[in-house]
């Protein structure tokens, strides 16, 4: 009999919100491997330098500061070509995720589903994992080991200020026999943890919730409580993406005003945030764009379409993904003063990749005819039955909050004035949040702004 291999993905990305640390619980009595994340030093509070006089330890503090900026340029310092591949990737899979909204806003986690697409590779074969790889655009298990390591690797930072994580964990069926090399190389690789228990039992279904509830900051109670695992599975694969810091610079609650956005159904009010700052401004043909630094990280970008262009049709170009992919580098710009107003949002989407991934050529893994995961245990035959993704993306003055989690179970613009421009966001628009290394954690379209 065929059984089910279930893989859950939650994503995570907290800009400024304060989250309680969840305590360990139910989860470790049934842990059999604790992934060992890389150490890192703390950033120096500047608080805690100042002495009783007012005068300021720089010698002690710069001594603090070396020491973390030696562990954050380490995680940062990946092999040279580990995106190769990768943004053929994302402008394959983006642009299909968000290509039919409905007029309803949606966001996506690409780096979350690629995680997940690279653990999945690692506990099949054959033409399973052929299909796979094959999206991923790597060559062989012993690349993508490399590239997956790395995207880890570069986007991992714990340390006090900004707090960016890519949690894995294996949750297996007691009942069943696994193979220990491919437990080591998700442990190596992915820094996976291990877990074993019985499928289908309310104790092992919470010891998941709580996993992702540490994981996550306790920020998706609500829908890591509807998680369980159905008594057939034999696995199921975790992947979390927990990314928390502050706007690089906040908007201030007095410069939000209430103003008017044109979405598809009709003119809406709803609070803008507005300002101004000397930033770099970007157009091409089709749209104009802007991007918010983040503390510590990377950008929130934010690409308005030309009047009479959908969000959805210039994803469809592929010169939209090429811009985000480069960082900018794809399109004019001008270093100017930027009058930027952004509408308070909260995106929240929930899709079924199963045809999206078929589509893209992924589809022996939900086929229990020729599904190969040999790899991962000899005792039964397995596939994958389904393949769930949702996140929330939510934006105020003092940054971002943003979370996902997949399951898987079994008029051309023209040239800005001289010296200012008004980046408006008042009709559907786009957004991407990138990380340290410029891979984006989330790209999104607002049709509906929070009202």
């Amino acid at each position: 009999m065929k059984r089910m291999i279930a893989i859950l993905l939650i994503s995570i990305n907290i800009i400024s919100l304060t989250a309680c640390t969840q305590k360990a619980g139910e989860n470790e009595k049934y842990q059999v491997v604790a992934a060992e994340y890389p150490s890192m030093a703390k950033y120096p509070d500047e608080s805690k330098y100042t002495k009783l006089n007012g005068d300021f330890d720089s010698d002690g503090f710069d001594k603090v500061y070396d020491a973390w900026w030696a562990d954050r340029k380490k995680q940062m310092d990946q092999p040279d070509g580990y995106r190769d591949g990768l943004d053929s990737y994302l402008s394959t899979l983006v642009p299909l995720l968000l290509s039919e909204t409905g007029g309803e806003n949606k966001a996506c986690s690409p780096i979350n589903i690629y995680m997940a697409l690279a653990m999945l590779a690692e506990v099949t074969d054959g033409n399973s994992r052929s299909q796979i790889l094959n999206l991923l655009d790597c060559n062989d298990i012993n690349s993508l080991h490399e590239k997956a390591s790395a995207v880890w690797n570069a986007n991992y930072c714990d340390d006090g200020a900004v707090t960016s994580i890519l949690a894995n964990s294996l949750w297996m069926n007691d009942q069943i026999k696994f193979k220990q090399n491919t437990l080591d190389s998700l442990a190596k690789y992915y820094y996976a943890s291990s877990f074993r228990g019985e499928m289908g039992s309310a104790a092992y279904d919470k010891a998941l919730q709580e996993w992702i509830n540490q994981q996550t900051g306790g920020l998706l109670e609500e829908q890591a409580s509807k998680l369980s695992m159905d008594p057939e599975t034999i696995l199921a694969l975790v992947s979390t993406i927990y990314f928390r810091t502050k706007w690089d610079g906040e908007f201030s609650e007095s410069n939000t005003k209430q103003d008017t956005f044109h979405a598809d159904n009709g003119d809406v009010t709803c609070d803008f945030m507005h300002q101004s700052n000397t930033n770099t401004y970007y157009w091409s043909e089709r749209f104009s764009a802007a991007a918010k630094k983040l503390e510590g990280s990377g950008y929130m970008w934010f690409i308005r379409p030309d009047e009479g262009i959908t969000p959805e049709e210039l994803l469809a170009d592929e010169h939209t993904m090429e811009f985000l992919l480069s960082s900018g580098e794809k399109a004019e710009s001008k270093f100017l003063m930027v009058n930027l107003a952004v509408p308070k949002f909260d995106v929240a989407s929930d899709m079924e990749l199963k045809k999206d991934l078929m589509n893209l050529g992924i589809t022996d893994i939900f086929d229990p005819e020729t599904a190969d995961f040999s790899p991962m245990t000899d005792d039964t035959a397995a596939y994958l039955s389904q393949a769930k993704h949702a996140v929330r993306v939510a934006v105020d003055e003092e940054g971002v909050t943003a979370a996902a989690y997949t399951v898987m179970m079994t008029a051309g613009a023209c040239a800005p004035p001289e010296e200012e421009v008004d980046f408006i966001l008042n009709r559907p628009f786009i957004f991407a949040i990138t990380g340290t290394d410029g891979l984006p954690l989330f790209v999104g379209i607002v049709h509906q702004p929070q009202v």
